[in-house]
């Protein structure tokens, strides 16, 4: 069976990452099936004609809770995927944040003080170190 991977990233925050979150896309399908591909596109034209409810309702009640794993890029602070890790926690999901400090930002407090060390794994990044990080993290995890 297939690992089942839920992409968060800005969207409506800012999509200075567009093209970055489409590079970890291509790469997490390595790993398994990622339900949001769109988070990668310039402009996420699988959302166009729902209306906020459905778009919520989606992604939460669908890809959300078919998860295995959420993977958040958090560099873009975006209260959308503030609300998804939320959620994800509460549905006892593995999640692994992504950050990278060289974008002169500083990660919430709330999402670095959740590290656990085992279901909850936040990691700063440089872009050429993501292909061992992400080997590691679902090596770990088969």
């Amino acid at each position: 069976m297939s690992r089942k991977i839920y992409f968060a990233g800005s969207i409506h925050g800012g999509r200075q990452d567009a093209e970055l979150y489409f590079r970890i896309i291509e790469q997490l399908k390595g790993y398994g099936t990622v339900f949001t591909e769109h988070v990668g596109h310039p402009n996420h034209p699988e959302l166009a004609g729902m209306n906020e409810k459905e778009v919520h309702d989606g992604h939460i009640d669908d890809w959300l809770q078919k998860s295995d794993v959420l993977v958040a890029e958090c560099t873009q602070p975006s209260l959308g995927v503030g609300y998804e890790i939320g959620r994800a926690v509460a549905m006892n999901k593995n999640i692994f944040v992504l950050f990278r400090p060289d974008a002169g930002r500083k990660l919430s407090c709330m999402i670095r003080g959740a590290q656990n060390g085992s279901t909850f794994i936040v990691k700063d990044y440089k872009e050429e170190e993501l292909p061992g990080l992400l080997k590691n993290y679902f090596g770990s995890r088969t």
